[in-house]
């Protein structure tokens, strides 16, 4: 379950950030939506979880729907965040450090200076994306990733666009150059019913994870309406409020289908 809680009192705020004209530093500056301080479901171990502002997608069923847009709102520079961190490394240091959202590749350049900032302390680092702007993602800030949590919301193109208004071939298409360059990826799929749980699209989807040599893990998550209080509260409409989660037989049989395919899924 990931919980998102407010960011440290006291951190600056602004509603511009200045743009980078080199190397990102440890002064490259960020739209910070909240954090979660030991998350447990975000990669490996402990976590500290720095959730971004700023998303391209639409999905049903987001549960920062507060976050989608262009990065705004608070912003805080990279070392400032990172002392925030470094407060938790003796509770983190066998998990670490993700950076999610929204779309953290919305504010590479505060990812990367975020991220160079944990390798020169040891901790490990987690990239939470749905890849669909991976472009932006240059290879000097993979090269500090050690761990890509890649989120397909779908295979099928058309269900795709509908779960998240946008298409799935930029998606697939950093799939295959994370691959080519030999980042550890773990695959994460959100099983929708009536949405999602086509039973073709999940063929399509564990048949083109099985073709990938870099997947370490491929995680099944069970829908579930956690942001529907926030789509409330900011008078969005919730399209999944009669959606019911999926039941055990239905994550079973997405499961067999994965194994279908010589793919464990979790």
């Amino acid at each position: 379950m990931i919980a998102t809680l407010e960011p440290p009192a006291g951190a600056p705020t602004g509603n511009s950030i200045p743009a980078t004209t080199s190397a990102p530093t440890p002064q490259t500056m960020g739209f910070v939506h909240s954090v979660e301080t030991c998350g447990t479901v975000d990669g490996p171990g402990l976590r500290y979880v720095l959730f971004l502002h700023g998303c391209p997608l639409r999905c049903q069923y987001c549960h920062n729907p507060d976050a989608q847009g262009k990065p705004c709102g608070e912003t805080r520079s990279a070392e400032a965040a990172f002392t925030e961190v470094l407060k938790y490394k003796s509770f983190i240091r066998k998990g670490g450090l993700t950076i999610s959202g929204g779309e953290p590749l919305m504010q590479p350049d505060f990812v990367h200076a975020l991220f160079a900032l944990a390798k020169e302390a040891g901790i490990h680092t987690t990239l939470d994306t749905s890849g669909f702007v991976g472009q932006k993602a240059s290879d000097a800030l993979l090269d500090l990733t050690d761990l890509v949590l890649l989120d397909i919301k779908s295979f099928s193109p058309m269900t795709h666009k509908i779960v998240t208004g946008v298409c799935v071939d930029q998606t697939l298409k950093f799939a295959k150059r994370l691959e080519a360059r030999g980042n550890q990826v773990w695959i994460r799929f959100v099983l929708v019913p009536g949405l999602t749980d086509n039973e073709k699209n999940i063929e399509g989807l564990a048949e083109f994870v099985a073709g990938l040599s870099n997947v370490a893990r491929v995680e099944i998550l069970p829908f579930h309406k956690m942001g529907e209080d926030k789509y409330k509260r900011a008078g969005l409409p919730y399209q999944l409020g009669r959606t019911p989660a999926p039941t055990e037989s239905q994550i079973a049989r997405a499961r067999e289908i994965f194994a279908k395919y010589g793919v464990d899924a979790f």
